[in-house]
């Protein structure tokens, strides 16, 4: 199996990769000009911004798994152009040179509403207003209706392996309520969903990914050594970030690490 990967040196991608090389899987890393590639993978130079580049990156390989995405940035032309038309180039050169590849996007559950009436489920309508979950929606709608054989997993606040990620939740939290909850994935458990989706068990679905305890930003914050403010006013959104991920354990997936708590006890943060 020759996988080609998208985004393999941002956040995810970064952990993932070792991971799916030391699985024994080969992978094709599509980087941009000047980037290393990391010891037991390939690399083609390309970008999903530039059609040209598309065809050699995605000739003869099994499956795509698609991370590359623009988020924390104000400049929305570029979110959309990455997300939307970038995955769009990426479909086409899949269409027209291995059309019989399994094409796997990753994605995010800020698509669910802010005033869900329970834990987004893959089958909750989506309509989100912000640039970045708007432009993965639109995404996910232009993969679905490709005719590939595809699946989108919508993971939800990712952590782990030293990435940075939950260190920083303190700086962009000031103004959340904090009894805010919010779902949680491990790096190691992406990678686990991932190797399932290579596996044929998420072919044709959208699927969320979390892990079993969806914790307050109030109690994540105190993990980190930060202390938010109390409040005890009624929480106006209880289920914002929060999602569904019992789909997925039908399917097979079962989390490894299952809460922050045990990660930070286990030295994985």
């Amino acid at each position: 199996m020759t996988i080609l990967l998208t985004g393999a040196t941002g956040l995810v991608g970064e952990r993932l990769v070792p991971r799916l090389a030391q699985a024994g899987l080969s992978c094709r890393l599509l980087l941009r000009a000047g980037r290393s590639c990391p010891e037991g993978t390939n690399a083609v130079e390309g970008d999903i911004l530039d059609p040209s580049s598309l065809e050699d990156a995605v000739r003869d390989v099994t499956a795509i798994v698609h991370l590359a995405a623009v988020f924390r940035t104000r400049d929305t032309e570029l979110i959309w152009k990455t997300n939307r038309e970038g995955t769009s180039n990426l479909i086409a050169a899949v269409k027209a040179h291995a059309p019989d590849a399994r094409f796997i996007m990753s994605s995010t559950s800020h698509v669910y509403s802010a005033d869900n009436p329970h834990p987004g489920s893959e089958d909750d309508p989506v309509a989100p207003e912000h640039a970045y979950p708007a432009s993965k929606v639109a995404a996910e709608n232009a993969l679905r209706e490709s005719g590939l054989n595809w699946s989108v997993i919508r993971f939800p606040f990712v952590y782990g392996d030293g990435d940075g990620h939950l260190e920083s939740l303190p700086d962009h939290i000031g103004q959340w309520h904090p009894a805010q909850r919010m779902s949680t994935i491990h790096h190691r458990d992406i990678a686990m969903a991932i190797q399932l989706a290579l596996q044929g068990a998420f072919d044709r679905r959208v699927i969320n990914v979390a892990d079993e305890a969806a914790m307050s930003v109030y109690e994540l914050a105190g993990l980190m050594g930060s202390q938010m403010a109390s409040n005890s006013v009624p929480l106006p959104n209880p289920w914002y970030l929060h999602v569904d991920g019992s789909l997925a354990r039908s399917l097979g997936f079962r989390p490894s690490v299952r809460t922050v708590y045990q990660a930070r006890e286990e030295g994985l943060l």
